[in-house]
Formats: C-alpha cells, structure tokens, sequence
C-alpha cells in the first residue's frame, strides 16, 4: 500500500473526478480530499491511497504536472506527518 499526496488541486476537484483519474493506473484503495472543518470547502490537496506500489509509482511519474481543472498537480508519495500541528496555546501577556 501507498499514500500519495496530490497537491494544486483546483478547488472543483472531488473524491471522483481523483479516484477516476488515479484509477486508469492501477487499483485504488481510497480517495481522502482534505476540507476545512469549518468552511467544508475543498483545501486545494488531497491523499490517495493504492494497493500496489508499483501501480502507485506508476501514477506518480504519469500524473506528477498535468493539468487537472487548469491547474498543474504537485504529485508524490505521501511523508508521514511530524510532530506538531495541533491547536496553539494562548499566552497571556502579562
């Protein structure tokens, strides 16, 4: 399995149109379009998971700068997430 990461979505893009087009590469496992938890709307980047890294490896090299909804895709495999990231503490000033 392969997480890949898909960035400069156009904010039209949705958890079909990428399972569709990720999917002429090989078998696709799940599509996870990250929105804003207030706002709901699209992030402009997204994580799709395949079950096969050569498949996967695959759709990066294919996939990496074409034009999806005008916009050049930034596609590779996924980092793991670091520390971090989570809600600031609020200081006083005094």
């Amino acid at each position: 399995m392969k997480n890949i990461f898909v960035g400069n979505l156009d904010f039209g893009a949705t958890e079909e149109s990428l399972r569709s087009l990720f999917e002429q590469h090989g078998t696709v496992e799940r599509v996870n379009l990250v929105t804003d938890r207030d706002t709901g709307r699209a992030r402009g980047f997204a994580f799709v998971e395949m079950t096969d890294s050569a498949e996967a490896d695959r759709a990066i090299q294919a996939l990496n700068g074409t034009s999806l909804g005008g916009r050049a895709l930034n596609v590779n495999e996924a980092r793991p997430k670091t520390g971090g990231g989570g809600p600031r503490e609020r200081r006083s000033r005094w």
